[in-house]
């Protein structure tokens, strides 16, 4: 949308009759302070079945649902931004939310994220009570809401030409939805492929059948798709044949809060963000772990990540207030423990580098080595019967890892995605077989 806007607002001035709105008086009263410094932007995809979206979602039913969020936090120098994603089955308090007779509902603490866009089960969701959910959890001022919705997204893929993905194994139709009792028709064979539309939609979309299918997993895949659409914007350059038809379907798909419901307002902001550029913009996830089959936030870290936002700082700069050293961390003691070490992505070097973090613990590395697939999203501590405690404590340097019990003894840390940034491969890589992982030249697949 910045890059649109900034490119040729004249774009929108010409479409600007497409701009959808929500009412601010589902907006609660209780809000944090504004921002001294920098700004926020929530956006939030919505997977409502009705109108056009019905055949592009699938499923039955017309109540808006959320299907991912992240929180764009603008930096006050209007160069450098960072996205926040919060999985869709966080557990939050979700604060009291308008109905559409006026009424408010109570607080619901220990609730699923996603929940709070379906508060009053309308076509169009809740966006407000979303934004009210992000505000209590973060106590940070959002100053834009935008929804996107699945026949936009689809159709803005499309005005680009598509998009260039890689997918490690065949996908099918089962995989996009476990509960069709089949397998189905293929979706997507192994490889490089381009895809647009519905292909585009059913890659974001998709959980099962690749990496870990956890939510997680599939957040990491959406925000590289994003990156990658942005790079494939620029390259097209900002000419009317390529920006009228992307400006259309991104209008028609959005709805936005009354702050940007014109022409002129949405020129403005986009203007203040044009200086951003792909290269200073970090995606990032909220900390968080696996409670049962949902996702908890980890604090103090999400705390120290709020903190870093409201004031404005990089993330991992120590706060300029700060007055003392923060208590060192209770040592790990790994003495007569042994551990397997398993590199489950396609980044060089993570085995070796967990190993020498375990080395240090007093941990005995029984073995370094790369696991059977090369696909895990989130690491791994992988224990045997009576070998719960100790798999706690290789859990414990490693920040990102969830436990996982089987059967065989001993313990194995496999290493996934998140332990590391995935860096570019390197040339020679291209040239691999094609027994090899047929996305192994990509960052994301």
């Amino acid at each position: 949308m910045v890059l649109l806007v900034s490119g040729a607002g004249w774009v929108y001035l010409r479409l600007g009759g497409n701009i959808n709105t929500f009412g601010a008086d589902g907006i609660s009263g209780d809000r944090p302070p504004g921002n001294a410094s920098g700004s926020n932007v929530l956006v939030i995809g919505s997977d409502s079945r009705a109108g056009g979206n019905k055949g592009l979602g699938g499923g039955e039913g017309d109540i808006g649902r959320s299907d991912t969020a992240f929180l764009l936090h603008v930096y006050g120098d209007g160069r450098h931004a960072v996205a926040v994603s919060v999985p869709r089955d966080t557990l939050v308090d979700v604060p009291p939310c308008r109905l559409p007779d006026g009424k408010w509902t109570e607080e619901a603490p220990d609730t699923m994220f996603n929940s709070a866009f379906s508060v009053g089960e309308t076509e169009k969701g809740n966006p407000a009570c979303t934004q009210n959910t992000v505000e209590k959890l973060t106590g940070l001022r959002v100053d834009h809401t935008v929804v996107v919705d699945f026949e936009g997204f689809a159709k803005m893929t499309s005005a680009v030409g598509g998009v260039q993905v890689c997918l490690p194994k065949d996908i099918y139709q089962g995989d996009l939805s476990p509960n069709r009792g089949s397998r189905g028709e293929l979706l997507f064979p192994a490889g490089l492929q381009n895809v647009s539309g519905q292909q585009a939609l059913d890659y974001v979309r998709l959980r099962h059948g690749i990496g870990d299918g956890s939510d997680i997993g599939r957040i990491k895949r959406q925000q590289a798709f994003v990156a990658a659409l942005i790079k494939k914007v620029k390259s097209k350059g900002l000419n009317p044949t390529t920006l009228l038809p992307l400006a259309n379907a991104a209008t028609k798909s959005m709805t936005v809060d009354p702050g940007l419901g014109s022409a002129d307002k949405m020129i403005s902001f986009a203007m203040s963000m044009k200086g951003i550029d792909l290269h200073n913009t970090k995606f990032v996830t909220i900390p968080w772990r696996y409670e049962g089959e949902r996702v908890a936030v980890v604090e103090p870290d999400a705390d120290r990540l709020w903190a870093s936002l409201k004031a404005d700082r990089p993330l991992g700069a120590a706060s300029p207030s700060a007055t003392a050293s923060p208590p060192p961390a209770t040592a790990v003691s790994g003495t007569g423990i042994t551990v397997a070490v398993y590199n489950g992505t396609l980044t060089k070097g993570l085995a070796a580098k967990a190993a020498v973090t375990l080395r240090t613990s007093g941990f005995t590395v029984e073995s370094v080595a790369t696991a059977r697939s090369q696909n895990h999203a989130t690491t791994l501590v992988e224990y045997g019967p009576g070998q719960r405690d100790r798999a706690k404590k290789v859990a414990s340097l490693f920040p990102d890892a969830r436990l996982e019990a089987t059967t065989g003894a001993g313990l194995s840390l496999v290493l996934g995605q998140s332990y590391g940034t995935t860096p570019a491969p390197a040339a020679s890589d291209k040239a691999r077989s094609a027994d090899d992982n047929p996305c192994s030249n990509l960052t994301y697949g």
